[in-house]
């Protein structure tokens, strides 16, 4: 190891291309969060082969013996998902979840006056994929307006705004409608709502990609399982998915 990278606080690596970074190799072992990682390693915590590292810019590789406050790093938690109904009125968009569940991180987050499907996982990078734009993955809704609906308006937003919305029936008045939303988030969809004058009182996220929130009660968790994962990711995108039937 060179003098100037000891220094540093920085152990000779690899190409970054053989590697990942400390704080996503930290989080992928259910330490903490990626913040937390640097906060960790800013605080003297984490080693890479016998060195204390003064700063987050280092790439590691799966022989590097890793440690905090001087014990070994767990080996990785194999990648999991989870579907959370996500009840009406829950405060915030994080959900209070069972304290039987590892550390884990919300998929594309409900927005605190939103309600209905959560995807959670333990995995940031599988977080990450889910993400991604590049799946074009709808997310569909049912949303509760108030106001008077014009159906030729709701059928413009799909040129406009990508969001596909059909009237579902009308309870005096208040209407249900359906909402495929190919991009943007949940305030966004009532932004442009509110702008054909129909004020959003109620939205229930039903899908998100190939999951449904189905029948899971309101507030309950559901593990999927990896061989379902599997199916709908492909190998390519859960490689990390831990096999159960």
């Amino acid at each position: 190891m060179s003098a100037a990278r000891r220094k540093r606080g920085e152990p000779e690596n690899p190409e970054p291309k053989s590697g990942e970074r400390i704080a996503k190799r930290l989080a992928r072992a259910g330490m903490c969060s990626r913040r937390e990682a640097e906060r960790w390693i800013e605080a003297g915590r984490i080693a890479v082969d016998g060195v204390t590292l003064k700063t987050p810019a280092v790439t590691v590789t799966g022989s590097a013996a890793i440690t905090v406050d001087g014990k070994p790093l767990p080996a990785p938690e194999p990648a999991r998902l989870w579907r959370y109904h996500k009840p009406r009125g829950a405060a915030g968009a994080a959900p209070n979840l069972p304290g039987e569940l590892p550390r884990v991180v919300t998929v594309a987050a409900l927005d605190p006056g939103a309600e209905g499907l959560m995807l959670l996982t333990n995995d940031g990078g599988l977080k990450r994929h889910l993400e991604l734009p590049a799946t074009h993955w709808l997310r569909r809704y049912r949303c509760r307006v108030f106001g008077a609906v014009d159906e030729t308006k709701l059928a413009a937003l799909a040129k406009t705004m990508k969001i596909e919305a059909k009237l579902e029936r009308r309870t005096g008045a208040n209407a249900w409608l359906m909402v495929v939303l190919a991009e943007g988030k949940n305030k966004e969809l009532r932004r442009a709502l509110e702008k054909l004058g129909l004020r959003v009182n109620r939205m229930i996220r039903i899908a998100f990609g190939p999951f449904q929130l189905g029948n899971l009660p309101a507030g309950a968790v559901a593990e999927l399982p990896g061989k379902v994962i599997r199916e709908q990711l492909g190998e390519r995108l859960a490689p990390a998915m831990k096999r159960r039937r």
